[in-house]
């Protein structure tokens, strides 16, 4: 089996007895490896094929994803944490890499398993969900000082919403499945907010916002939380380390996070924005950023919010119209039932504007 194979191609610690699937991510393949010591004992790694289709550029990604691990390792000693627990280390390969790449081009990378801790689809309480605000803000926080230009761009215009209007408009256009027909009150819906797709790209453009180095998929479960003490403890997933702004973090956050159903519910009436865990993550965020964020940033993070969501919604209707080619799909529709969720999301936040702007402002 190609994981096996890959697996013999990394330094773990001790002799590999099982590499099982684990997870349940959208996009690259995840694999728990884990070794036994002969003289008893065991250890676990976390071992990922990179997707090919989704990163065609998987050198340039891993060229940030090992210098910006480099920084986070420094930040946290220095902070007196603990770097095995609190960033992600590559494990190296035998011929000394960072990571592998098969015969068949086919890119691997593994960590250390950070044991005791869960990824959660959902938070337990507006206490975790807050944590896991102050972890996101402290990733892009520890960052700061490093030079965000020099960062690949894993994939160019991930958040340019305004551009992910122009893809969605050709997917339309092309309608290569026969699916707009089924798809017309969401299309309706996109299109009846074109002009907003442009705010926050202009305003990094016109430098009204600072370009900081962001992670750009700042869901729940891309941050492990303590099992025991339900404490955020690491940011992982870090494919899509690139420049940006820290609304994107946050705006995709809130997005993930304040949702009363799963990504998707298929039952609308289930789909609610909840305004406590809002201000719960707004005041987490802004915590962990410790102190930099502007006051343009504070002003836009509402807007954000209610951006993300909409770019998400759009991205899963654009796949959907394009045959599922990006996000992995459990069932036919499955992409636009997620369109549907986020679509809601984004009319409660409309609905909800004022309310989100008045929080953030008294957060912190």
């Amino acid at each position: 089996m190609n994981e096996y194979r890959a697996a013999d191609n990394f330094l773990f610690g001790g002799r590999v007895t099982d590499v099982s699937p684990y997870g349940n991510g959208h996009i690259n393949d995840t694999f728990a490896v884990t070794c036994v010591f002969d003289c008893g004992g065991s250890l676990r790694y976390i071992m990922q094929r990179l997707n090919a289709n989704v990163f065609p550029d998987r050198d340039g990604l891993m060229r940030n994803m090992i210098a910006v691990t480099d920084i986070l390792k420094d930040a946290v000693i220095r902070d007196g944490g603990d770097p095995e627990r609190e960033c992600l280390r590559l494990i190296p390969t035998r011929d000394g890499k960072k990571y592998y790449t098969s015969p068949e081009g086919e890119v691997w990378r593994a960590t250390q398993f950070i044991e005791n801790t869960d990824a959660y689809l959902v938070a337990d309480d507006a206490e975790m969900f807050r944590d896991a605000g102050r972890a996101f803000g402290k990733f892009i926080a520890r960052l700061s000082d490093f030079d965000a230009s020099s960062l690949f761009e894993v994939i160019p215009d991930f958040h340019n919403t305004a551009k992910r209007y122009d893809v969605f408009l050709r997917a339309l256009d092309a309608d290569v499945c026969g699916r707009a027909a089924d798809a017309a009150a969401e299309i309706a819906f996109v299109k009846a907010r074109r002009e907003g797709c442009s705010v926050l790209v202009d305003a990094l453009a016109e430098g009204r916002i600072p370009t900081r180095v962001t992670h750009n998929d700042t869901k729940l479960n891309n941050v492990l939380i303590d099992v025991d003490t339900k404490k955020a403890v690491c940011v992982i997933d870090l494919d899509t380390v690139m420049p940006g702004t820290m609304l994107y973090d946050f705006g995709d956050g809130v997005r993930a996070g304040c949702s009363t159903a799963k990504e998707d519910e298929k039952d609308l009436s289930l789909v609610d924005f909840d305004m406590d865990l809002f201000r719960a993550f707004a005041g987490g965020f802004l915590h962990g950023m410790e102190g930099s964020v502007t006051e343009e940033e504070r002003r836009l993070m509402p807007l954000a919010a209610r951006m993300m969501t909409f770019e998400c919604g759009m991205r899963f209707l654009t796949d959907h119209l394009a045959g599922d080619t990006y996000f992995k799909t459990a069932y036919p529709g499955h992409n636009l039932v997620r369109a549907r969720t986020q679509f809601k999301l984004v009319s409660r936040m409309e609905e909800l504007a004022k309310e989100m702007e008045r929080a953030v402002r008294e957060s912190e």
